[in-house]
């Protein structure tokens, strides 16, 4: 019975932390024309001031939260 307890306690304490997940995004700034990828692109979490620019090879990396969104410029 005791184990039973400690077990739907973890669960009470693990589901709301699903909530606040984030997740890494990563891709890849690309001219549309010609397919070059574009160095120095800005990419921001719209509404922060948190984000990075692309590299050399138009490669970026961003951890946001569900529902956010994030602005290129």
């Amino acid at each position: 019975m005791k184990n039973m307890q400690k077990f739907i306690l973890f669960l009470a304490f693990l589901i709301p932390l699903g909530m606040f997940a984030q997740t890494k995004v990563t891709g890849v700034v690309t001219e549309k024309g010609t397919g070059t990828p574009l160095l120095g692109v800005n990419v921001i979490l719209k509404g922060t001031s948190t984000g990075t620019t692309t590299d050399f090879d138009g490669n970026y990396q961003l951890t946001v939260s569900n529902g956010q969104t994030m602005v290129f410029s």
